[in-house]
């Protein structure tokens, strides 16, 4: 396949119109007032799979419990689930407090490259350049779905473009120097303007249903276990009713979230 060429008419033209919009619509965020990489990273993991305005109150109390790679490392685990039970997906959690203890050995020094930031605990690809556009100011790219969508319908791209191709077509486009700013536009302009409604264009994923999946039931799990010391597996098993209650315990003593003893479990507390 022949990769599309972005001419610099083209790439400036884009730029303005982007930034031209941006200027009078932008959102208040409260991880954009901030280049710390602590932050930047506390906004992304709990941005993943979940909707921005869900996120900004978990995201302010978590940091003002936890301001610093120091807090979260020393944080018991019940009270860094207590901050982040109803985001779902709480191993994200465990796997940040196990990135800053690894900072905080390092003596709070954060990698600066794509590569070294992929070595930390729960963090892919999209989530390093994010903390390296945003916190950096790199210039790498950053393509969410809201940013994909963007691209895809100004520059008249295929749907079913690949994302290394689409990657090297979103780094084209960057500014220079302004990587943090340009990103923030784009993605501001997906979600608010060029929308999937709007445009047409679908995501790449489509959200599975909530209610009764096995991110619920776990979700349930842990929320009952901050309320309480200890869960009957025998009034578990009769709340639930899931069909793969079995392989989610399991699963989540595998992840050393809980511990099943004699007919209870507990959340794995770890001081």
């Amino acid at each position: 396949m022949i990769m599309k060429k972005i001419t610099a008419k083209q790439r400036g033209k884009i730029q303005q119109e982007i930034f031209t919009w941006y200027k009078t619509n932008q959102r208040s965020l409260p991880w954009r007032t901030t280049t710390d990489p602590y932050a930047i990273l506390v906004s992304e993991i709990m941005l993943q799979q979940t909707q921005v305005d869900r996120v900004i109150p978990y995201y302010e109390r978590f940091m003002r419990t936890f301001p610093n790679w120091e807090a979260l490392a020393n944080a018991d685990k019940r009270t860094l689930l207590q901050h982040w039970s109803g985001l779902g997906y709480n191993q994200r959690a465990l796997r940040l407090q196990e990135t800053a203890k690894q900072i905080v050995v390092e003596g709070g020094r954060i990698p600066k490259t794509e590569e070294e930031l992929c070595k930390l605990p729960g963090i892919g690809p999209y989530t390093a350049c994010a903390v390296l556009a945003f916190a950096e100011n790199q210039e790498v790219p950053v393509v969410d779905t809201n940013i994909r969508r963007v691209l895809i319908h100004k520059l008249k791209l295929s749907e079913a473009i690949g994302k290394k191709e689409l990657a090297t077509i979103a780094q084209s486009l960057i500014p220079r120097g302004k990587s943090r700013i340009w990103h923030n536009a784009l993605m501001d302009y997906g979600a608010l303007h060029a929308t999937a409604q709007k445009t047409g264009i679908a995501s790449l994923s489509k959200q599975s249903k909530f209610e009764g999946s096995e991110r619920w039931v776990r979700g349930k799990m842990v929320k009952m276990l901050l309320n309480q010391e200890s869960l009957s597996l025998r009034e578990l098993k009769k709340t639930m009713k899931h069909a793969r209650l079995k392989q989610i315990i399991q699963k989540m003593e595998k992840e050393q979230l809980i511990v099943k003893k004699e007919g209870w479990i507990t959340l794995k507390e770890e001081r």
